[in-house]
């Protein structure tokens, strides 16, 4: 996700343009059902703006998705590729796609050679998310006071959240030294949310500038 901020940071750099707002969303490309893609389309048809994106393997890896994305009424720019035609950015596509193929393949082929070695998946992956989920659902509810305390202290974009959670050196939930960011915010807000432990939860702006 940092990657990808820091290609459309490096764009705008030769590109002057406003930010309006991001979006940030962790999926599969592989996957079609994109919630935050599809609100950040319905967004950018709303006040006529261009939406930008890492790359066009990010966006999705299904060519026959990313045609139709193409001739949506929303302009569509790869950050890495911003010159880039609608034929040239379906080619990429073309091309993730039968680069995931070729992935998917020689994962499964490895998952066969394991179980015909009498190793068994499935049980032991399900139990570890499950506990991942709970862990994550328990570390948003130790941060929401502290979220709700610097939001009171006039901390009321996700930038600042970021920034200040840095400044009082509070851990993220990976890793002990891992820095907040952007979107490790984002995530969290919209995870206290989902769990809905507090009615009173604030809202929160997000910033326009995000480079």
């Amino acid at each position: 996700m940092q990657a990808q901020q820091g290609d459309v940071c490096l764009l705008r750099r030769v590109i002057d343009f406003f930010v309006a707002r991001e979006f940030f969303e962790v999926d599969s490309g592989k996957n079609d059902k994109r919630p935050i893609l599809k609100s950040a389309l319905r967004y950018c048809k709303k006040i006529g703006a261009i939406l930008i994106i890492a790359k066009i393997d990010r966006l999705a890896r299904h060519a026959f998705f990313v045609a139709r994305l193409l001739e949506s009424p929303v302009k569509i720019i790869a950050a890495d590729k911003p010159n880039a035609t609608k034929l040239q950015l379906l080619e990429d596509a073309i091309e993730a796609e039968k680069e995931g193929d070729i992935i998917s393949k020689r994962t499964s082929s490895a998952m066969q050679a394991a179980k015909r070695r009498g190793i068994r998946f499935g049980v032991a992956c399900k139990d570890l998310a499950q506990k991942n989920k709970q862990a994550a659902d328990d570390f948003a509810k130790k941060m929401i006071p502290i979220i709700e305390e610097l939001i009171a202290q006039g901390f009321k974009t996700i930038r600042a959240l970021a920034a200040e959670l840095n400044r009082r050196h509070i851990h993220t939930f990976r890793r002990h030294r891992a820095k907040w960011h952007r979107n490790t915010v984002y995530n969290l807000l919209n995870r206290i949310k989902e769990l809905s432990i507090n009615d009173d939860t604030p809202s929160f702006t997000e910033t326009s500038n995000s480079c």
